[in-house]
C-alpha cells in the first residue's frame, strides 16, 4: 500500500524534473486527490485540467478486474504473496502487447484523429 500511495508523487516528480523546476508543491488538504495531482503537475490554476484529471482517474480506477494486469495482481495476491510482489506482477503484465501496448495504440489513434 505504501508503494501504491507514492505513485502519484513519483509520477509528478518525474514530470516536474523533465518539464519544470523539479520541485513538488506541498499538498493542499482543501483539494481532492485529483486536484492535488494537478497541483503537483503544475496545472492547478486551470480548473478544467483538474476536472479532466478527475474524470481520467475515475475512468482508470474503474478499470479493475477485466484486464491482464489487474487479474494478475489479484491472482498473485490471492496466494497471500507480499503486496509488493503482487503489484510488480501486475506491472509486468502491462508489458504484453495486448494490454500495455493497447494504451499506446489508443494514444496513436487519438493523435492521428
Amino acid at each position: 500500500m505504501d508503494l501504491i500511495a507514492q505513485i502519484p508523487t513519483i509520477g509528478a516528480l518525474i514530470y516536474r524534473i523533465k518539464y519544470a523546476d523539479g520541485r513538488l508543491p506541498d499538498m493542499d488538504s482543501s483539494l481532492d486527490w485529483s486536484g492535488n495531482y494537478a497541483k503537483m503537475l503544475g496545472c492547478s490554476d486551470d480548473p478544467l485540467f483538474a476536472e479532466l484529471m478527475r474524470l481520467y482517474l475515475t475512468i482508470h480506477t474503474d478499470h479493475e478486474g477485466g484486464n491482464g494486469s489487474a487479474h494478475t495482481c489479484h491472482l498473485v495476491g490471492s496466494a497471500l504473496s507480499d503486496p509488493y510482489l503482487s503489484y510488480s506482477a501486475g506491472i509486468n503484465a502491462l508489458a504484453g502487447p495486448l494490454h500495455g501496448a493497447a494504451n499506446a495504440e489508443c494514444l496513436r489513434f487519438l493523435l492521428a484523429v
